[in-house]
């Protein structure tokens, strides 16, 4: 499923084929870097794929780094199912959005093997299976110049909102983004990515998005990687800053990178001293960042006929076969927002499987309960360490996402998707290119 479809409509068809942005060809020439160097040493919090990025180009370097993951293992909102299917899954991201990227570049550099996603959708649409409606929704959202109001308040008032026959298929729009359709902003959802450089197309990997890192980048600093650390305090107030774990373990650094997902900054897990900037600690709480779940439904036959938009239960479903060259047949529900909190609160994961099977009956006349198999839920809700899906734009969140990465005195960094301004936030590309703006800014300090 093309997660960047609507998007690209408006965003990347404005800048038409264009190369890389500036700023983005700066980054491939200082992955290098050829110039400065840094005798400091660096402590990342969070393994995720900018914590991972991160310290594997410091390590490149020489410099001395350590990751404190809270987790029992790293990866972050990336990971690997194995042994459901005679393919791998993407537990996590799963969708390269475009190749003209540093990790499109690592990808080409160690052959690893991807194809695009050329999967088709059908949409669920007044009790029947539709190739389109008409109302192109996509569509819809993609226009520059809708206000500064959510999806589901501008489909409101365009008559295509609550109760209408396409209430389900915003909601699929909306969590596309990774929202439910009454939080994102209908403006700035469409406003933050103008910049979009990455390319249109989407890809899959014929293994999975984790393996790429736990190949290649991983390698390299898996001495480096303390799992099940849990960061809560960090004390910058003197000439090194002090990081302390649950424990009481503490670790020195000259810098530190914040690389956690945005519900930790949220919620206030890790206390700073000094206390961060009140505009700060506003921008954070202005990012959206929703409930999201996969659900992979293995059946004994495909009776869908590949991608389905629009259920009321989960409003995207995808063909998992794409890419793949295993023969089982998944089925993926792709539930966000307001969707997969309802799903959350039915309390088990064989709950949250009979709700999807008994919608798939619905549209498939009982089809889905008597093919079914197997299934497997990872709900990132309820991951102690992520809390949700990926970062969306609320409405007037204006310059908070701006905000919410500049560094405290050039010592306290933040990456990760969230922290990304130049287009790419909620992609894996976008969490390695705050990677490398924050590791570039440490070397720029040392000349």
């Amino acid at each position: 499923m093309n997660r960047k479809e609507f998007l690209h409509k408006s965003a990347y068809g404005a800048l038409g084929a264009v190369a890389l942005s500036q700023w983005l060809w700066a980054c491939r020439k200082t992955e290098l870097f050829e110039e400065g160097d840094y005798s400091g040493k660096v402590v990342v919090i969070g393994a995720g794929a900018a914590g991972l990025y991160a310290a594997y180009l410091l390590r490149s370097k020489g410099v001395e780094v350590e990751v404190l993951e809270a987790a029992d293992r790293y990866g972050g909102r990336l990971g690997k199912l194995e042994g459901f299917a005679d393919y791998p899954l993407d537990l996590g991201a799963q969708w390269l959005h475009g190749k003209n990227s540093i990790l499109g570049d690592l990808i080409k550099r160690t052959d690893t093997a991807i194809s695009r996603d050329n999967s088709e959708s059908r949409f669920w649409f007044e009790g029947e299976l539709k190739r389109s409606t008409p109302v192109d929704i996509a569509d819809a959202f993609s226009k520059e110049d809708l206000p500064d109001v959510s999806f589901l308040d501008y489909a409101d008032q365009q008559g295509w909102g609550r109760g209408s026959a396409y209430e389900y298929i915003v909601e699929w729009a909306a969590g596309d983004q990774g929202a439910g359709a009454e939080a994102i902003s209908a403006f700035w959802n469409i406003k933050e990515e103008e910049n979009w450089s990455s390319g249109e197309a989407d890809f899959k990997f014929e293994q999975t998005f984790f393996d790429l890192f736990n190949n290649h980048v991983v390698p390299t600093i898996a001495d480096r990687i303390r799992t099940n650390t849990v960061v809560n305090r960090i004390d910058y107030s003197g000439s090194s800053i002090v990081v302390t774990d649950q424990q009481g373990q503490t670790y020195t650094a000259d810098k530190v990178i914040v690389s956690v997902p945005l519900p930790i900054l949220q919620d206030g897990d890790i206390q700073f001293t000094p206390a961060l900037p009140s505009a700060k600690v506003a921008a954070f709480q202005k990012l959206g960042m929703g409930p999201g779940m996969k659900v992979f439904l293995k059946f004994s036959e495909a009776f869908y006929p590949g991608n389905i938009v629009g259920g009321a239960v989960c409003a995207a479903y995808a063909d998992e076969r794409e890419g793949k060259s295993g023969s089982d047949h998944v089925l993926l529900a792709f539930v966000m927002g307001t969707q997969a909190q309802k799903l959350t609160d039915l309390g088990s994961d064989q709950a949250i499987i009979n709700a999807l099977l008994a919608e798939l009956d619905d549209m498939f006349d009982g089809a889905a309960t008597a093919a079914y198999l197997d299934g497997r839920v990872q709900n990132w809700t309820t991951e102690p360490f992520v809390r949700g899906a990926y970062s969306y734009a609320t409405v007037g969140v204006g310059e908070s996402r701006k905000t919410a990465a500049e560094p405290i005195e050039d010592r306290l960094l933040f990456a990760g998707e969230a922290m990304n301004l130049n287009g790419h936030h909620q992609t894996v590309h976008g969490a390695v290119e705050t990677a490398i703006r924050e590791v570039t800014r440490i070397f720029e300090s040392a000349q």
